[in-house]
């Protein structure tokens, strides 16, 4: 028991040991941090690296930093030639050995098959028999010494080039096991430039405390923990939308190069998504968050061409699918129109056409209100009730907010109307104050109230307009139907804050992506409050359309 609270505690603090640990790898070293935090993560997982840049850009300094995280660990370095031998990798023949039992041994203590951390430099210059042998030990963690299955304790292995191996070399097996793979530039910014060349070296010492490097026992402890972290369904949607557009892409016309080379292996998937536990697990959760996908844009890359295609996909998908950003967005949209149109529909089924004769050669306007129902306010009692089918400022000054409807008498307003502007007393809501109300007729003949803009607004009159509930009934079930996609929307988006929330800080993510996948969220939640403000007033409207009439 006593166990198990020790392990969990150390667990919760695990996160920030990480990130005290990238901090210290980091110290000193100029525009490499994204590039150390994921060769770390890498070592934590058990995963390759595969280093493309030129030369004279520290790779074999990132590789040696690394072997610091480690405690009591040993590392081993070589830079491949054309010429290097199998001896000078994996150790030389023990001449004894082969004196005395005949047997064919290598002594391996001080070369790779004993090291933690391995950095091989131009490692496609290397021959078969070395590259076969490191495919072996990379995918089984054992080395075949002679008769002898020996494991091999390599926790992270680092290669580097600034090429990439030739098409048909038969390195494909080998190049698509190093899953991590990072394009390491030149010094970009001018002041850490001129950091570089002014500071006291070129290589910082750095001093890993004992209280944060790694222990053997712990990594393997790890591991085993990393297996257990969960992929929801949700994630996985995510990882198979990124998949399908790269697919996509891949298809796509124009492309510079072979569309193989957007091609991933369902292995590299596999290998793929445990990194992203490892991710999740180190960042102090036990299940696979979306900003942990972000790390797949330096997995699904093959070349440097395809590397330019992935970093647009990688954008376009932080920016519209990570977290239901542009399905959010599309739902509101989508309610929107509904709304608008069941609007529009009201306005033309509910909106009152005045009737035209011709008096003294001249067209009058006529509004039959014998079928309207009476209302009264005050001391009035001969009023018609008129309610607005649009939203609006106000139609008085005298009343603020938006006007609902008005009650007129009917005798003046028939008499006034004729001519068609008109300004008629009445009372807006329930205000029980006389205002001025002005009056017309469209174009179309439709009868309108002008807001405090002058703007038309359409009307229907109670009891004459409203006859039919059942299609009252029809426009509000359709009404809840938008409201719905709008509160999906907007539930999609709280999820989206919640679940970046809950991933910050990341201590393995590129920040460039990142805070591109932060702005997104913050962007989609300004549009869905400025489409949702627009969107209630209409729907409150359209839900509140029968009590209106009443």
């Amino acid at each position: 028991m006593a166990n198990q609270i020790a392990m969990t505690t150390n667990n919760v603090l695990l996160p920030e040991r990480i990130q005290k640990l990238v901090h210290a790898l980091s110290n000193g070293v100029y525009e490499r941090e994204n590039t150390i935090r994921l060769c770390l993560l890498a070592a934590l997982s058990g995963e390759s690296v595969f280093l493309l840049g030129p030369p004279g850009i520290a790779k074999s300094y990132i590789a040696k930093r690394l072997i610091e995280a480690f405690d009591d660990s040993q590392f081993f370095e070589y830079l491949m030639t054309r010429f290097s031998t199998p001896e000078e990798v994996f150790g030389p023949l023990s001449i004894q050995e082969l004196k005395d039992n005949g047997k064919y041994v290598r002594l391996t203590e001080g070369y790779l098959p004993t090291a933690d951390v391995v950095f091989l430099d131009e490692i496609w210059k290397a021959g078969p028999a070395i590259l076969n042998t490191l495919l072996t030990v990379v995918n089984e963690r054992v080395f075949r010494n002679g008769s002898e299955v020996l494991p091999v304790p390599m926790r992270l292995l680092v290669t580097a080039s600034n090429e990439l191996p030739e098409p048909d070399s038969g390195l494909d097996a080998l190049y698509d096991r190093m899953l991590v793979r990072i394009f390491v530039n030149r010094i970009q910014e001018k002041s850490n430039f001129k950091r570089l060349l002014t500071g006291d070296s070129g290589e910082t010492e750095i001093s890993i405390g004992s209280d944060i490097s790694i222990k053997a026992h712990e990594y393997e402890q790890w591991q085993r923990q990393i297996d257990n972290v969960s992929l929801s369904d949700d994630v996985f949607e995510k990882i198979y939308a990124l998949k399908m557009l790269l697919e996509r892409e891949a298809e796509e016309e124009g492309n510079n190069f072979p569309s193989e080379e957007l091609y991933i292996s369902d292995r590299r998937w596999k290998k793929a998504v445990r990194l992203l536990k490892a991710s999740a697990f180190f960042n102090g959760r036990h299940d696979v968050n979306p900003v942990d996908l972000l790390l797949l844009q330096e997995c699904l890359w093959h070349s440097p061409e395809s590397r330019n295609v992935v970093t647009q996909v990688m954008r376009r998908f932080a920016q519209e699918i990570c977290f239901n950003q542009q399905e959010a967005l599309a739902i509101a949209d989508e309610a929107n129109e509904d709304s608008r149109e069941l609007a529009e529909e009201i306005k033309d089924v509910l909106g009152h056409t005045a009737e035209t004769e011709l008096s003294m050669r001249k067209e009058k306007n006529r509004i039959d209100l014998a079928g309207a129902r009476r209302y009264s306010v005050n001391m009035a009692n001969n009023l018609v009730k008129f309610v607005m089918l649009d939203t609006n400022p106000s139609v008085s000054e005298k009343e603020k907010g938006d006007s609902r409807w008005v009650y007129v008498d009917a005798n003046e307003f028939e008499k006034k109307i004729k001519n068609g502007a008109c300004d008629v007393y009445g009372y807006v809501n329930k205000n029980p104050n006389l205002c001025m109300l002005k009056f017309d007729v469209d174009g179309e003949h439709r009868l309108v109230i002008k807001d405090i803009a002058n703007r038309p607004v359409p009307v229907a009159i109670a009891g004459i307009d409203d006859n039919d509930p059942n299609t009252f009934t029809e426009w509000q079930t359709r009404n809840e139907a938008s409201i719905a996609k709008i509160e999906e929307a907007k539930h999609l988006i709280r999820v989206a804050r919640t679940q970046i929330n809950a991933a910050l800080p990341h201590h393995f993510a590129n920040s460039e992506l990142l805070e591109l996948l932060a702005n997104s969220i913050t962007d989609a939640e300004e549009t869905l409050q400025r489409q949702t403000t627009k969107f209630e007033k209409g729907a409150f409207r359209t839900r509140m359309l029968t009590e209106y009439f009443e």
